[in-house]
């Protein structure tokens, strides 16, 4: 039997809420500090909420992934990935917006409170994915933005879709926004290193480290298209009776 001393339970709504975020909460202002306090318990069923439409977006792909996988000769998802924004993220994210600590203000204004990365075997897959997913009818589409066709100044790649979930709850349905960003392994390498390289300096990367890394984006750009047209040229470009044209999305924004 353990008899070494256990921590005190928490005993107030800040003291929970610290606990269970993991925020230190004693270093905020005290107004912010307790207005956090307070919509501490809408802030766990927010979180609820959001971590059940990853689930649904989760599921959906894993059930694109299995039809590939046992009906089809070709599997374009590589593996998928979903993250949730901490509180301390959020309260970060609305400072620099400028934002009010109003759940449902960040409902409505911070739409990548659930996020999605969809890994796929080839460019032509990140279309082809994107199209299956968006054309299923519980699936809204709020916004897209192709940073493969126009990259990012910084050499980023990546086809970011903002979409709404249904979540059924005993109170009823309600629509959650999820980001899903649609890469292929080279861009999700390059994105990866990329923001570790990052936050090693802060966000003052030199200026010679930038070069380096649209460089290094351009070369993965070019390994991408290498490999595919090597995988169509050995295995031809495999579509079976699949939909989607994989020609881009519809929607650009």
């Amino acid at each position: 039997m353990d008899d070494s001393p256990r921590p005190p339970a928490p005993s107030t709504d800040l003291e929970r809420l610290g606990a269970e975020t993991g925020m230190d909460l004693s270093t905020m202002p005290a107004g912010l500090a307790q207005r956090l306090a307070a919509i501490g318990s809408d802030f766990r069923q927010l979180t609820l909420e959001y971590e059940f439409a990853l689930r649904e977006v989760e599921t959906k792909m894993h059930i694109l992934q299995d039809e590939f996988l046992h009906l089809h000769d070709y599997n374009p998802i590589e593996h998928v990935s979903t993250r949730l924004k901490t509180l301390d993220s959020l309260v970060a994210k609305s400072n620099r917006r400028e934002l009010p600590m109003d759940l449902g203000v960040w409902r409505r204004e911070i739409l990548d409170i659930a996020g999605t990365r969809v890994t796929c075997s080839f460019r032509r897959d990140v279309y082809r994915v994107f199209e299956l997913f968006t054309e299923r009818q519980d699936v809204e589409v709020i916004s897209v933005k192709d940073y493969i066709a126009q990259p990012k100044a910084n050499g980023y790649s990546s086809l970011h879709a903002t979409v709404r979930v249904p979540v059924y709850l005993s109170t009823g349905v309600v629509l959650i926004p999820v980001e899903i960003q649609f890469r292929t392994i080279a861009m999700d390498f390059w994105a990866s290193l990329d923001h570790k390289i990052k936050y090693k300096y802060d966000g003052e990367v030199p200026a010679d480290v930038v070069d380096e890394l649209r460089e290094a984006a351009q070369a993965a750009d070019d390994l991408d298209r290498r490999m595919e047209s090597l995988h169509d040229r050995v295995h031809g470009n495999v579509r079976g009776n699949v939909r989607g044209s994989g020609s881009g999305p519809t929607l650009l924004v």
